[in-house]
């Protein structure tokens, strides 16, 4: 630890001469049409390396000789802007970029950055999507979705249909952390899977980082999905729409004082009740009070106050029912408050406070004799986050804070009521932790061709009181624990505490200017588990801290990555390799009681886990027809003393080979087209080996003791779009467009799952039956306007 301080001190003292003798240039760049600030604009000083990028609130820093300068501010799309200067001394200047009408946007690309951004920036392991390219991707029912769009990159995967969450390079759907400006959200879809929570009106820039996490971001062991919101028109007010096959959204944003304030306002509600019930209650009239809708709304305020000065209010609100004779609700709620200061010109301060909330219910009536039963569960947190940039001199960019969590763990309380109205409570109780983390790292570049980005956080956990520690006999792997002891702890007494170090490094060395290769290093500590025995995350799966009894998840990842793009930038290639390894990974003994357990952690096992695969990507930026062709080589595996004969086995979510190919077509100013094809080998899955017959009916087992050893079909799919935009008039501001669209075209039935059943006909006979969720193909249409 002393060491890697003093090297890190080292290596700032020997550069900061090089920011004597000089001047800052300071600023936001700014989209000259609607006042939103830019994420990624380049600014750099004419026919020299000294260059900066906005950061995520449009703020740059660029030092800068003293004296005549050209300075060049650019974004892809956008008419560049170039400023002569005399620079005496520190200067503040904002700019604003205005869309180049020549510039044909018809493009589908992953980042809005400049064109060579994949090989000159230090990023490796990053996807970066906006918000236009993710609208152009064929999705179900025609709705543009965030979360379907980052599962057609490399590295990412899904289990099926249906199924919540992604999978990034082996790791489970719990190692991702989901940030909604900066807010964790711990449930990202709607509809079991179907949609994500993030309504696309809404959202301006999605970010996703598979390695080289940086260190101001921690908490979780596999990815970092980080999403902004709009921050609204402040030029003029603005209405954008959409109407659906299975829902309808509607957003109004628009300036409070023109240039100083805005905000925005977007919600979603879908109908599929409401479109149904005449049937329902026709055909199926004990189904007549059927519930199955959600909705969710958006909104954001941010006041600049001056120069010097900005705040921004953020919240989410999402709530997905569902009811056929019981209730079954599931949502999430956050609020995020920030406030940007800058001190001088050099650094810049971003303080963020948020709220969490994700929460879900459970409830049974028996309209009969009057008995019920409701379940609910909660997980909250709140955060307190100060983030600085410093930025040191044209070679050197530090970031630097501390980070504040407290989570509140209601993982069930039950109500149960009598025919004769008597409740009886039953559950679990609340627990209780505080993570925190303080952190530094700089970005620094070494002559024309090689960068690095070094870093180093440190976190800590506090699992707390008030509450129950339990503690347990050792025993046999796979056998439940016996219960030694139950201690109980006063409110903000320490159970369990625990601390990691957690060092990050990314390199960059420039080949040529068309070609780079970059490597990264990082460790990771997660004090978060999802505790879930189905393949599939569901709404009922239970959040627990670590205890006493859990240890906190580790990861150590390195990856190595070549890039290389063709034809002045027209094409990007590269070749990402990986190897991840993970500590503490969460498992069952067999048969294990995972509902309203208190004792549940006698059930639980841990082990370790590995990752490891080749990511190559292609992708086409410029012409009438573009896209992208990824391909993952992977695998994924668990060993957990006990299980599979302690052997390595390999994870629910183990894909050794996922290929998409997404394109996109523009026929005309009227017209366009795409299409995605997906391709992965199916999940693995324990399937029987015997069968004996009892009392004239079949019984299946698996004799072989290990886990995982068979494998689902192979995943296919392919998806179509066409998207028809009237003639524009003019003389009116209103715009529109038809989305024709056909999920799944060739009508495939992807195995979700396989079980074995005993034959109705013949009871002695098993048949294998494969279930899909969605076994067939679904055509849409969806009017979108703006006005």
């Amino acid at each position: 630890m002393k060491k890697f301080i003093y090297l890190f001190t080292a290596l700032l003292i020997s550069c900061s001469v090089l920011g004597q003798e000089k001047v800052t240039l300071s600023g936001f760049v700014k989209d000259g049409g609607n006042g939103e600030s830019m994420i990624g604009a380049n600014v750099y000083l004419k026919g020299t390396t000294i260059a900066t990028t906005s950061n995520v609130y449009g703020f740059y820093s660029l030092t800068l000789p003293k004296g005549k300068n050209t300075i060049i501010f650019s974004y892809i799309g956008y008419t560049q802007i170039v400023k002569e200067l005399d620079l005496d001394k520190n200067t503040s200047l904002d700019v604003e970029l205005t869309e180049d009408e020549k510039t044909t946007l018809n493009e589908v690309t992953i980042s809005s950055e400049k064109e060579n951004a994949n090989v000159k920036s230090m990023e490796m392991s990053v996807a970066k999507l906006d918000i236009k390219q993710i609208s152009k991707i064929p999705a179900l029912l025609g709705e543009v979705d965030v979360v379907k769009s980052i599962q057609l990159l490399p590295g990412v995967t899904t289990v099926g249909e249906g199924s919540g969450g992604f999978n990034v390079r082996g790791g489970n759907i719990d190692g991702n952390l989901i940030l909604l400006d900066e807010a964790p959200v711990f449930n990202s879809s709607h509809l079991f899977g179907f949609f994500s929570v993030f309504n696309p009106d809404a959202v301006k820039d999605v970010k996703l980082y598979k390695g080289g996490i940086p260190a101001p971001y921690g908490g979780r062991i596999s990815s970092l999905l980080d999403i902004r919101m709009k921050e609204g028109n402040n030029k003029k007010f603005e209405f954008n729409g959409g109407i659906g096959t299975i829902f309808s959204r509607f957003s109004i944003e628009g300036p409070i004082k023109k240039d100083k304030a805005s905000f925005i306002l977007a919600g979603r509600r879908s109908y599929i009740d409401v479109l149904a019930k005449p049937i329902i209650k026709q055909r199926m009239p004990e189904l007549k009070d059927v519930k199955f809708y959600f909705y969710d709304l958006t909104g954001k305020v941010n006041w600049r106050i001056n120069k010097k000065n900005q705040v921004f209010l953020s919240g989410y609100l999402g709530q997905d029912v569902f009811g056929a004779g019981f209730r079954f609700d599931w949502g999430n709620s956050t609020a995020t408050a920030r406030w940007n200061h800058i001190f001088g010109e050099k650094l810049f301060l971003n303080t963020t406070l948020y709220y969490s909330n994700y929460n879900y219910f459970i409830g049974f009536k028996n309209e009969n004799d009057n008995t019920a039963f409701d379940w609910k569960s909660n997980i909250i947190n709140y955060s307190l986050k100060p983030d600085f940039t410093y930025y040191l001199n044209q070679n050197n960019t530090m970031h630097f804070g501390g980070q504040a969590i407290y989570y509140n763990f209601k993982p069930g309380k039950a109500v149960v009521t009598n025919a004769q109205g008597l409740k009886s409570e039953l559950g679990l109780e609340t627990k209780y932790g505080l993570e925190s983390a303080i952190y530094i790292d700089n970005e620094q570049k070494f002559g024309k061709r090689f960068s690095m980005q070094y870093g180093l956080r440190y976190s800590m956990f506090n699992y707390m009181g008030k509450g129950t520690a339990y503690s347990y006999y050792d025993t046999i792997p796979n056998y439940r624990k016996r219960l030694k002891e139950e201690t109980m702890y006063a409110a903000g007494k320490t159970i369990k505490q625990y601390g990691n170090i957690e060092p990050r490094l990314s390199m960059k060395y420039e080949l040529t200017d068309e070609s780079s290769i970059k490597a990264s290093y990082n460790r990771m500590a997660q004090y978060l588990h999802l505790v879930s025995n189905t393949a599939a995350a569901t709404p009922l799966d239970i959040w627990t801290p670590a205890t006493n009894n859990i240890l906190p998840q580790i990861s150590d990842q390195v990856a190595l990555g070549y890039f290389r793009n063709f034809k002045d930038n027209m094409f990007e290639t590269s070749v990402e390799v990986y190897y991840k390894d993970m500590q503490n990974q969460l498992d069952y003994i067999d048969n294990s009681n995972l509902l309203l357990n208190k004792y549940i952690e006698g059930d639980l096992l841990q082990g370790r886990g590995r990752a490891y695969g080749m990511e190559l990507f292609i992708k086409k930026n410029k012409g009438k027809f573009t896209g992208w062709i990824s391909y993952t080589l992977a695998r994924t595996e668990r060993k957990v003393e006990g299980l599979s004969k302690n052997e390595w086995y390999f994870s629910r979510y183990d894909r050794p080979h996922n290929m998409n190919i997404t394109t996109a077509y523009e026929l005309s100013k009227r017209w366009s087209f795409a299409a995605n094809f997906v391709l992965m080998s199916g999940t693995p899955a324990t399937f029987p080996n015997v069968k004996y017959e009892v009392q004239g009916y079949t019984v299946t087992d698996n004799t072989t003791e290990k886990r995982n050893s068979f494998r689902n079909t192979a995943y296919h799919r392919l998806d179509i779009s066409a998207t028809l935009t009237p003639k524009k008039n003019e003389n009116r501001k209103f715009k529109s467009s038809w989305v024709f669209s056909v999920y799944n075209v060739y009508n495939r039935q992807n195995a979700f799952t396989i079980f074995f059943r005993p034959n109705k006909d013949n009871p002695t006979q098993t048949e294998a039956v494969r279930y899909s969720v969605l076994g067939t193909f679904v055509p849409a249409v969806t009017y979108n306007f703006n006005f």
